[in-house]
């Protein structure tokens, strides 16, 4: 199943993280890895597409994405890379990478933050030197610039960081414009982030993260995706397990909760419902969380990371197989998804 855009982006359903390739909280084999990589081709009818970034294990991800593809001889016309653009590889100084401390198992190597018009540029250049001359960077953007203004220490520091996220899309458009890359994109865990920078930015795609999900799909953002619908973006939907908590892991939106906590209670309460009725139906809470996150017809794609190559010949078959009406309606029912969504 493939959703094609107005700016002739034909997207799989699945896009493919790529982090665990970059030893994100555990080093995989080389076995592992490359397990992974031929199981994208195994299960897609068409064209793989995949997700990376020079912050996954500083550069290692790409590097092994390069290993991986010329060992499996996969040819460039077979793969869409889409390469999140901000961090640079720099020399590993200290016992541990600085970039993100306690996430990244047995690096070799540091990041450092470039968002400028020059700085994006370098993490491009870097980018296409870690993938060789055979694989391209097709579809790009800038790394969680949600995050980069959250850093603001003042309203005049923030100021300045919005002008060197414009000045890197600026860099990035004039890479589309002379043919090197296909479409500029936006990636951010908050949404409202990506609406103050498409006043300002016409992206070809965005990517929400934890933003629409079977916990959380407030109308705003159903609007707002309309919007972007209407005006030609694709849209990607990532993290939409809401960081494993709806499929009975201990973080939620990235922090652990903690039950006795009374402001955690009511997600503890609401997944032990959900739980419950996917019980009664015998759904995988995981089941349903993706075709929910693939019901909107402003959808194109959700971007999943399986770390284990059992799982995507899974989810090709739940994309592809109907829930039960009446499981849609419990839901609704019990307030476990808004009963006024009208897509399922």
């Amino acid at each position: 199943m493939n959703k094609q855009n107005k700016s002739g982006l034909n997207l799989p359903a699945i896009v493919y993280g790529t982090s665990y390739l970059g030893n994100l909280y555990r080093e995989l084999s080389e076995t592992e890895k490359l397990n992974l990589m031929q199981e994208w081709f195994k299960v897609s009818d068409g064209k793989v597409m995949i997700d990376s970034a020079g912050k996954y294990g500083a550069g290692l991800a790409l590097e092994v994405i390069r290993q991986g593809l010329e060992k499996l001889n996969i040819e460039p016309g077979q793969i869409t890379i889409s390469n999140k653009l901000g961090w640079y590889r720099v020399p590993l100084e200290t016992a541990e990478p600085t970039f993100e401390p306690g996430a990244w198992a047995n690096l070799k190597y540091d990041a450092v933050q470039k968002i400028s018009y020059d700085g994006i540029l370098e993490c491009w250049q870097q980018g296409a030197e870690l993938l060789g001359p055979n694989y391209k960077q097709e579809l790009v953007s800038v790394h969680d610039p949600d995050e980069y203004l959250e850093a603001a220490v003042d309203g005049i520091d923030r100021e300045q960081r919005l002008k060197d996220i414009l000045e890197a899309y600026r860099a990035l458009f004039e890479l589309k414009g002379k043919g090197v890359v296909k479409a500029v994109g936006v990636g951010a865990k908050d949404w409202l982030i990506i609406r103050e920078l498409y006043k300002y930015v016409k992206f070809d795609w965005v990517m929400l993260a934890n933003k629409f999900t079977i916990y959380h799909h407030p109308k705003e953002i159903i609007r707002f995706m309309q919007q972007l619908h209407a005006e030609g973006l694709a849209i990607i939907n990532s993290a939409i397990f809401n960081a494993g908590f709806l499929t009975g892991g201990d973080y939620f939106d990235y922090r652990i909760l903690n039950p006795e906590d009374p402001a955690d209670q009511p997600l503890f309460a609401w997944r032990k419902q959900f739980f419950s009725v996917c019980e009664k139906y015998a759904v995988q809470p995981g089941d349903a969380c993706l075709k929910f996150a693939l019901s909107a017809p402003e959808i194109n794609a959700v971007a999943l990371n399986p770390s284990k190559p059992e799982r995507m010949a899974n989810n090709k078959v739940v994309i592809n197989t109907p829930l039960p009406e009446a499981f849609w309606q419990e839901l609704k029912d019990t307030g476990i998804i808004d009963p006024d969504y009208a897509y399922l």
